[in-house]
């Protein structure tokens, strides 16, 4: 009881500190999790990280948020998937209500633009040194890094993550039935929800349900929540348009998960009521969904074919994440400044692996302040 206790206050402090300093969206807090959870306290492999990624790109939802649920199982069992989870996305609401709040009470956003200049060209820096480790460790063969390839061409060319995360998933599954035979061959394919439209006369309960609705059937970054809400609730009367794009603007310059938004909407439809109802609704499904994964995903890696198939989603996962990499960069590093911060942090966090990625981001959002001073 004692060890579930310290691990349960462990989950609590690390996930917490994520929820804090973790900006730059999923694939920083990725990054953030892979150095605390692997290289700096050894919960497991790196190898078995992969699989955790892997697994959580192919369910809907915020894949940072889901992760951190991941690790919280895994080093603490059930009750550490809801401390991680809950920990991980506290700040970001806490946050996110504060704006929300001065939003509603004054009409706009606080300045925040100086003091986020130079922290996503360090955000980036630091993702892209962890591919280069992840990618390694994914890249097992020929056949296997074709398809990362490939993915990366898709993802460039416009085409859904979920089309091609199973369906190069399936390709790599093909790719080993015909190198390897004799094994049994079977299907697995994502839980998919289709959630009916109900009529709901109370207004906290409305939104609610539509976030309920957009957090089981969303799938990719959190980034892609905004073309769902413009349909369900702008479309709907329910929110104006310049709600939504500084809705959108809050959840890039808060730390912690882009679904925090969602905190955001729910205020200005309806206040504080509204606020929890959404929070409640985008969040709910994640935690149902790895409850109902976790257990699964040892098992699928003893199976050879579902091995070669959570082997070529790790990279494809990885190869995703680098595309996402590129279009940050194309926005946040515009001039010589952005790119001596970013390729600074980039050699930092190479060079200096056990340093902190928070110490590299918040390295970046200084040395940005400076350079804007020249």
């Amino acid at each position: 009881m004692n060890g579930t206790t310290h691990s349960l206050k462990e989950l609590a402090k690390l996930f917490l500190k994520l929820g804090i300093i973790g900006f730059g969206g999923p694939a920083v807090h990725i990054a953030m999790m892979e150095e605390e959870v692997v290289r700096k306290r050894k919960w497991f492999t790196q190898a078995y990280f992969l699989d955790l990624v892997g697994a959580t790109n192919l369910i809907p939802g915020p894949n940072s948020t889901e992760m951190t649920m991941h690790c919280g199982k895994e080093r603490a069992g059930w009750k550490g998937l809801f401390v991680a989870g809950l920990c991980f996305i506290l700040p970001a609401v806490i946050i996110t209500a504060i704006f929300a709040w001065v939003y509603q009470k004054y009409g706009k956003l606080p300045e925040v633009a100086p003091f986020i200049y130079g922290i996503k060209p360090a955000i980036i820096a630091v993702v892209v040194s962890l591919m280069i480790s992840l990618g390694r460790k994914a890249l097992k063969s020929v056949e296997l890094g074709i398809l990362g390839a490939i993915a990366a061409i898709l993802a460039f060319m416009g085409y859904s993550e979920i089309i091609i995360l199973f369906g190069i998933g399936f390709t790599g599954v093909i790719i080993h039935k015909f190198k390897n035979t004799g094994h049994n061959f079977f299907t697995f394919a994502p839980l998919l929800l289709h959630v009916p439209t109900l009529s709901i006369k109370s207004l906290q309960w409305k939104i609610f349900w539509i976030f309920l609705k957009i957090g089981a059937i969303l799938y990719g970054s959190g980034y892609v929540l905004f073309a769902f809400l413009d349909d369900e609730l702008v479309g709907r009367g329910l929110l104006t348009k310049q709600q939504l794009i500084d809705a959108i603007a809050v959840g890039q310059f808060t730390p912690g998960p882009v679904f925090s938004a969602a905190t955001f909407i729910g205020w200005q439809i309806a206040g504080l009521p509204g606020a929890i109802a959404a929070t409640i609704g985008i969040f709910l499904p994640s935690f149902l969904f790895v409850a109902l994964l976790n257990p699964l995903i040892p098992r699928l890696r003893k199976s050879k074919t579902m091995s070669a198939f959570l082997d070529t989603v790790n990279i494809v996962s990885v190869a995703l994440i680098l595309v996402v990499c590129w279009d940050m960069a194309r926005n946040a590093i515009s001039d010589w400044r952005t790119i001596v911060i970013a390729v600074s942090g980039f050699i930092v966090s190479v060079l200096f692996k056990k340093l902190n990625s928070a110490f590299v981001v918040l390295g970046g959002s200084l040395l940005g302040y400076c350079l804007t001073l020249l």
